[in-house]
């Protein structure tokens, strides 16, 4: 009787536990990883023309100011009233960033824009109508600076959850939209102002600005279902690691290096013989120079490396100031100052969310901004007093 033998069972792979959480881990990143291209080009207008509209209207505040002392509209302002609103517009979106991280996480990005729509249009619409100081802090100051913060800070990690590999460069075209908006604003608040009056360019300006965000507001997606981000107002745990605390550093001296010289810029002009005109045109030249180099700037920062790029920036601008605006006594110089320095000034604005991504990673990029906001905003607001006090 011959013997059986027994059947032979394929060889099956064994597959650990491990394995099996690996595998997971793998897949989880390939979702969460950022397609790169499609529809973030479409977030990309449309963070641009937020840009365009927030940071880029608040540009003309100075023509505005010329105005209401020109025809003392509200004489019993004093000068620290003004300096105050001028002030307000930025301390007021940086201050309620932590607020605004935590609505976005509980409500979404849309619902807190909407609410940055309404802030911003009845903040022009406001000041328009008003009659006393009081007002004007309240409208073109408080209502204003929540609509910019309510508008431009969800949307600011957007592009970054979109991107990787070009994530620098869509936000360098994002950012490019403020030196647009400055650049138009700049020399068409005063164009209409002339031809029908202050309360007119306030109104004109916020119903555009409306129109143009809403537009944004609609085409804007996040990706925080895939990434789940921790969206923290305030996240003391990112203090305790010493890179984040670097990127601060740098937040806090770029920023205050960046406001003294977009605000001063104009008085530097009149101070050496230049017409009013032109001192308004180098404000425009250089926001003309910001739209060209900040997308330029995110492409190399692409292909070498974020941070060194921010760095060595920083660098050149501290340098270009020595180099040709100490000695400018003409209008052509001045002009190629500004143009120079208009491409790498305030490269915090296109740095700053990748930036963070590289520090903190993409799931603390908001809570890593929100600290960022706040390294901001004594050095944005007090320069910013101070440079309009010295206006008056």
């Amino acid at each position: 009787m011959s013997k059986q033998r027994a059947p032979q069972q394929a060889d099956v792979p064994v597959t650990t536990l491990g394995e099996f959480d690996n595998a997971g881990h793998d897949s989880a990143t390939r979702a969460d990883a950022p397609p790169d291209g499609g529809y973030g080009w479409v977030c990309v207008a449309a963070c641009f023309t937020i840009n365009c509209f927030t940071w880029g209207t608040v540009s003309a505040y100075g023509i505005y100011l010329s105005h209401y002392l020109a025809d003392n509209i509200f004489p019993e302002a004093s000068t620290w009233d003004y300096a105050f609103i001028g002030g307000f517009n930025f301390a007021i979106a940086m201050l309620v960033a932590p607020l605004v991280t935590v609505l976005t996480r509980k409500f979404g990005i849309h619902t807190i824009m909407c609410a940055g729509l309404v802030f911003q249009l009845s903040g022009f619409i406001a000041a328009s109508f008003g009659t006393r100081i009081w007002q004007l802090h309240i409208s073109q100051g408080v209502l204003i600076g929540c609509g910019i913060g309510f508008l431009y800070i969800p949307c600011l990690p957007v592009l970054s959850q979109w991107f990787d590999r070009r994530r620098s460069l869509a936000n360098g075209i994002s950012a490019a939209g403020s030196g647009v908006g400055g650049a138009a604003f700049a020399w068409g608040t005063e164009a209409i102002i002339q031809r029908l009056s202050i309360g007119w360019a306030l109104r004109i300006t916020g119903t555009i600005a409306f129109a143009a965000n809403l537009t944004a507001t609609v085409f804007i997606r996040d990706r925080n279902h895939a990434i789940r981000p921790s969206q923290l107002g305030f996240d003391t745990k990112l203090l305790r690691r010493y890179e984040v605390l670097l990127l601060l550093a740098w937040v806090f001296i770029s920023m205050l290096g960046y406001i003294v010289l977009l605000f001063s810029l104009s008085d530097f002009a009149l101070s050496i013989g230049l017409s009013r005109a032109q001192a308004t045109d180098m404000i425009g030249l250089l926001n003309v120079g910001t739209a060209v180099g900040r997308p330029i700037i995110g492409m190399f920062s692409d292909r070498w490396s974020r941070i060194d790029t921010a760095g060595i920036l920083t660098l050149l601008c501290g340098l270009s100031c020595f180099a040709f605006w100490v000695p400018a006594t003409s209008y052509g110089l001045t002009v190629f100052f500004v143009i120079i320095c208009g491409a790498i000034v305030g490269v915090f604005w296109m740095t700053i969310g990748p930036l963070c991504v590289e520090v903190a990673g993409i799931k603390d990029l908001q809570s890593l901004l929100s600290l960022s906001w706040a390294a901001v905003i004594i050095p944005v607001t007090g320069m910013c007093v101070l440079s309009n006090m010295h206006m008056l």
